[in-house]
C-alpha cells in the first residue's frame, strides 16, 4: 500500500513538474533551441530524480554514450526510458509520431527542438518523410533516436522490428548504437505502480556502416532483444511461461 502512495504521488509530482517548467522556460525557449533542451533536460533530469527519491527508482547509463553524429536504434518499454535517452545524449533528436507534436507543452517543444514527426501507420510514406526530412537537413547533426519496434513493448513480449532503422541506416551512412533496457519494468506502459530498483538503458557496442539490410536487423534485433531479456532478468523479472 505505501508503495501505492509513493507511486501516485510520483505521477502527480511529475505532471504537474511538466507545464510548469514549460512555463519557467517558455520565453528562452521560444528564442532559442538551447532554451528549448535546457527546459526538456531540465524535466528529465527532475523526474528522474524525483522518482529515486519518492518511489525508490533509481536511473543507471551503461557503456560509451554517443557525442557524435549516430543512428541511436533503441529498445522503447516506457516513458523512463525516453527520459534517460535524452538526458545523457548531448544533442538527441528522436523519430516520433506525428500525434505527439499535439500535446500540450511536449509537442511544443518538440516543433522547437525540430524533433523529425512521422505519420504513425502509413508506413512507406512515414519512411520516405523520415528519409527526406533527414536528407534536407531539418534535423540537425546530433543523434538521430529510433525506436525500432515503433512503439512501447513490454517486457516479455515479442514485436517486430521495423524497416525505417535500416533505411536510415542505409542512408546515412553512419554506425548505428544499439540500445538495450529494461525501464518498462519498473515504469509499465500502462498502470500507475511504479517498482522500487533500477532502470538501466545500455549503449551497445555501435554496428559500423556499410552492412546489408537483412544482415543488419537480424545483428540489430538479436543485439538489442538478448541484451534486454539479460537487463530484466537482473532486475528480477520473470517472463511468463506458454501455457
Amino acid at each position: 500500500m505505501l508503495q501505492w502512495i509513493r507511486s501516485l504521488t510520483f505521477i502527480v509530482l511529475a505532471t504537474v513538474y511538466m507545464p510548469l517548467l514549460g512555463l519557467l522556460y517558455a520565453p528562452w525557449a521560444m528564442f532559442s533551441r538551447r532554451g528549448a533542451y535546457a527546459a526538456c533536460k531540465a524535466y528529465a533530469a527532475g523526474t528522474m530524480w524525483m522518482a529515486k527519491v519518492i518511489v525508490g527508482l533509481r536511473c543507471e547509463v551503461r557503456g560509451d554514450v554517443p557525442d557524435g553524429a549516430v543512428l541511436v536504434a533503441a529498445k522503447h518499454q516506457s516513458f523512463l526510458d525516453i527520459l534517460m535517452i535524452f538526458h545523457i545524449l548531448p544533442r538527441a533528436k528522436f523519430i516520433m509520431k506525428r500525434e505527439i507534436l499535439m500535446t500540450p507543452v511536449i509537442g511544443q517543444y518538440a516543433k522547437r527542438m525540430q524533433m523529425v514527426a512521422v505519420n504513425r501507420g502509413k508506413r512507406g510514406a512515414a519512411i520516405s518523410k523520415m528519409l527526406a526530412d533527414v536528407k534536407a537537413g531539418e534535423a540537425e547533426p546530433g543523434q538521430l533516436v529510433i525506436y525500432s519496434q515503433g512503439t512501447r513493448v513490454a517486457p516479455g513480449l515479442s514485436v517486430p522490428y521495423k524497416a525505417g532503422t535500416a533505411a536510415l541506416y542505409e542512408q546515412m551512412n553512419q554506425p548505428c548504437v544499439p540500445v538495450a533496457t529494461n525501464a518498462g519494468y519498473f515504469w509499465p506502459r500502462r498502470g500507475l505502480y511504479r517498482r522500487p530498483g533500477v532502470a538501466v538503458v545500455e549503449f551497445l557496442t555501435p554496428i559500423a556502416p556499410g552492412l546489408e539490410r537483412a544482415a543488419f536487423m537480424k545483428r540489430l534485433e538479436e543485439t538489442v532483444e538478448t541484451r534486454s531479456d539479460a537487463l530484466l532478468a537482473e532486475a528480477g523479472f520473470k517472463a511468463p511461461q506458454p501455457r
